[in-house]
């Protein structure tokens, strides 16, 4: 009965040590950070054991939170986030410029190697903020401050200036930037692969061309909601030889003319050219000869185009179209789902925009 009770324990003591922290090593990898943090509390060996797994504490994780800025001071302050590789911090609430300056007093050596900073909706965040977060961050590659107001072309300065290797920029909503942000851009930042300008309103095509000419490793361009660019800057979109995804929606002085030099970018998969209104079927037809691997495409409210442009793009493209939005395209006559399904037989998405 004694050694029963001596091998029980012994595989007891085995379970606990040995194979639960292998499945939890195993199942934790597949869990949100907030359900980590969560199976911290559960108990001290779980404790332990999680936090003996670096790996699993490369990600800080503060979306929409209240209290955002002390919580992050507090989070890089512990051992376990030493080497942070992402914080997400979109639409946390109360995170100031005066936290940014904690984390460079206080935990400065855990963010050398920060490579992902999403201060999306961060609306207190300012030109000052960005000076002082991106000389800390000197490995950033991917940085993201969305519809922020308060952000000018100093603040890209700073960034451009302390982050040597970005490749992913959003600075959508980002209204007060000018074509000088994006000369700062282009002259450092050759080697970018997306970026977004959506609703950056105060650009020029004079600022949009520096971006076109010297990134030519862009994969993913995002001129939503902007009006302001001519096919002066459209026409050197067709440097872009690895261009993949184009959102040019509501471009009002788009043409064929402009849309067929876009048509050189032959390994566009996403195309978004909803509201583009002088476009017509000559536009839409380059397309389809250029862009044969085209996966999405939205030619919503353009009313100059017609069954033309379909027949053409189903004679390229029908064994690659997934996605195909024609609503309020007036000229187009066959576009119930059936006879859009006849020309595409792959489409699973027939509306991009309610």
């Amino acid at each position: 009965m004694e050694e029963e009770k001596v091998k029980a324990a012994e595989e007891e003591e085995t379970w606990s040590k040995e194979t639960v922290p292998k499945v939890i090593r195993i199942v934790s990898t597949r869990l949100s950070q907030r359900d980590l943090i969560s199976l911290l509390l559960v108990s001290p060996w779980l404790h332990r054991t999680l936090v003996s797994y670096p790996s699993l504490w490369l990600v800080i994780d503060l979306r929409e939170m209240n209290n955002a800025g002390n919580r992050l001071v507090a989070a890089l302050s512990i051992p376990r986030y030493r080497h942070v590789r992402e914080i997400n911090l979109e639409f946390a609430q109360d995170i100031e410029d005066r936290h940014l300056e904690l984390l460079k007093t206080k935990c400065l050596g855990s963010l050398q190697d920060l490579e992902s900073l999403n201060l999306n909706g961060c609306q207190k965040i300012s030109d000052k903020g960005i000076e002082i977060i991106t000389s800390t961050c000197p490995e950033l590659k991917v940085f993201s401050i969305y519809w922020n107001v308060r952000v000018t072309d100093i603040g890209i300065q700073h960034l451009v200036k302390n982050c040597k290797h970005i490749i992913d920029l959003n600075l959508s909503g980002c209204k007060n930037i000018l074509d000088k942000s994006l000369q700062l851009i282009a002259d450092n930042y050759q080697e970018l692969e997306s970026v977004n300008l959506t609703r950056c309103v105060k650009l020029t095509d004079g600022g949009l061309q520096k971006i076109l000419i010297k990134c030519s490793s862009l994969r993913s361009l995002n001129l939503y909601a902007l009006s302001c660019f001519t096919d002066e800057a459209y026409k050197k979109i067709s440097l872009l030889s690895h261009l993949r995804f184009l959102d040019l929606c509501g471009a009002q002085n788009l043409s064929d003319e402009g849309l067929a030099c876009i048509a050189k970018c032959k390994n566009l998969v996403s195309l978004n050219l909803t509201w583009c209104v002088r476009i017509t079927d000559v536009g839409v037809m380059a397309i389809a000869e250029g862009c044969s691997s085209l996966e999405f495409l939205s030619l919503f409210g353009i009313v100059g185009v017609t069954d033309k442009c379909l027949e053409v793009l189903s004679r390229f493209c029908s064994n690659t179209l997934t996605t195909l939005d024609v609503n309020g395209c007036v000229g187009i006559k066959r576009r119930s789902r059936d006879e859009l399904l006849q020309l595409f037989p792959h489409l699973m998405c027939f509306k991009v925009h309610s």
